[in-house]
């Protein structure tokens, strides 16, 4: 789990308003630290199948966000990629 802070922190970088917390942007860039994490977790521990289901979850969950943003603003999304570091499709 992410700590209070780092959350904190990551809202602040990504928000797109000064009282953003919902946002596409936000939700991704959360799930992205999230998921980075999970992976490490799950080098360490390869047979751990409850976190790994865990982690298919929350990637299909960023894919969805990604697609809606796709769709309403080609614009934010090519941004979001970019500063998270993920590839285009």
């Amino acid at each position: 789990m992410l700590t209070q802070k780092d959350k904190e922190k990551i809202i602040k970088e990504y928000e797109v308003h000064k009282t953003d917390t919902g946002s596409p942007e936000v939700q991704c860039a959360l799930l992205t630290k999230e998921i980075k994490r999970l992976l490490a977790h799950l080098k360490k521990h390869p047979k751990d199948l409850h976190s790994k289901r865990g982690l298919l979850q929350m990637v299909a969950r960023r894919r969805r966000l990604l697609r809606y943003l796709q769709q309403k603003n080609v614009r934010r999304y090519s941004a979001l990629i970019q500063k998270i570091g993920l590839k285009k499709k």
